[in-house]
């Protein structure tokens, strides 16, 4: 997950502002970027920090001839760049408007990029009215259909019964042992394991396509360009093949952003009518495809829970545990829809403190 972008035009910082790990790697980036200088008609004392990464990934940009450029820094022995230019091909080709590679030095993890704005769809977004914000959605819309109606399977990393419970198995790991103190064990072992197993064979029940993983707002960029009508599209390294179903919950659910239902069932019931046109596999039943979308944002919201524990826990990060309630938020809401989900309901309402126990504890450790 990306957080947002520096502003445009924030003044440019020198080179020499940029911390670096080590000498080396900081020796080896600039001549990286000095043999760059040429060709690719770069201005060096103009870098900037641009943003940084939920990962390891960070990122500069730097001015250029006729515009600017972003270089992302991702050392190779914790980040692989050959997915980020692997799907970067696949959405340039299925029409998305995407980061072009200018050039890689693919030894020590260095990315010249073509740069698609200073401004995500989140910094725009008007929190207070919904229906304002319409229109961009609706290009948001337009960029997942043409990127699901590119599928093709044995491309992509199959969305399978594995990585699905690796991530769902984040929520006991890191949220609920190590940032709440509960102990994953006896009947709360027991109450998960029957609703991750339950959870999986839904999500996996609707067809697969080419997924994102986290297609929302804050990786979707306003085109600095205004002859350019398509959303940029950023993030996508982790794409996978899997439930149709994921990336509108996604956009719909937002880790940083929430919205009244009325909304949300407004643009996943316009995505269901568009996808359906194009001859997705969406369903004929709208009502059906929406409790899709429902579960399939349960599993994201229980990964992200814990993803966001261990960004605070493990990486020193603790401003993403702020939104910790929201997903709690979602979590409760799909359960008190479902009375198949009422166990793991009683679960999170209990580790939270909202009711009462009823039946059984959960020990804390």
């Amino acid at each position: 997950m990306t957080p947002t972008d520096a502003r445009p035009g924030a003044p440019a910082m020198s080179a020499t502002a940029i911390a670096w790990p080590s000498p080396e790697r900081e020796a080896a980036f600039h001549r990286w970027l000095n043999a760059l200088v040429p060709g690719q008609q770069l201005q060096p004392a103009t870098l900037r920090p641009a943003s940084a990464d939920a990962s390891f990934r960070r990122y500069f940009r730097i001015d250029a001839a006729g515009g600017s450029r972003i270089i992302m820094d991702a050392p190779p022995d914790k980040e692989n760049c050959h997915p980020f230019v692997q799907i970067a091909g696949l959405m340039q080709d299925a029409g998305l408007n995407v980061p072009q590679v200018l050039a890689w030095d693919e030894a020590n993890g260095f990315m010249l990029l073509s740069d698609l704005g200073g401004q995500t769809m989140m910094q725009v977004i008007d929190k207070q009215s919904p229906t304002a914000n319409l229109p961009l959605y609706l290009r948001a819309v337009d960029a997942l259909v043409s990127w699901q109606q590119a599928s093709s399977p044995g491309v992509l990393p199959p969305y399978d019964t594995a990585l699905l419970r690796r991530e769902l198995e984040l929520f006991p790991d890191w949220y609920l042992a190590r940032h709440r103190g509960v102990a994953v064990e006896g009947k709360l072992r027991e109450t998960l394991d029957a609703m991750f197993a339950l959870i999986i064979e839904r999500n996996l029940a609707w067809p697969s396509v080419y997924v994102h993983r986290d297609f929302m707002p804050r990786n979707l960029m306003i085109p600095g360009d205004p002859t350019e009508s398509r959303l940029g599209v950023l993030d996508f390294q982790d794409a996978v093949y899997g439930p149709i179903t994921y990336d509108i919950a996604s956009l719909m659910r937002d880790a940083f952003l929430s919205w009244e239902e009325d909304f949300v069932l407004d643009v996943t019931l316009r995505y269901w009518q568009q996808a359906r046109k194009a001859g997705l596999p969406v369903g004929d039943d709208f009502g059906e495809f929406y409790r899709g979308v429902e579960w399939m944002g349960l599993q994201r919201h229980l990964k992200v829970a814990g993803i966001f524990a261990r960004l605070t826990l493990r990486d020193g990060k603790p401003h993403y545990l702020a939104d910790a309630p929201r997903f709690i938020g979602y979590i409760r809401a799909t359960c008190a829809r479902y009375s198949e989900l009422k166990p793991l309901l009683r679960l999170v309402d209990e580790v939270e403190g909202i009711t009462e126990a009823s039946g059984y504890a959960f020990g804390r450790v």
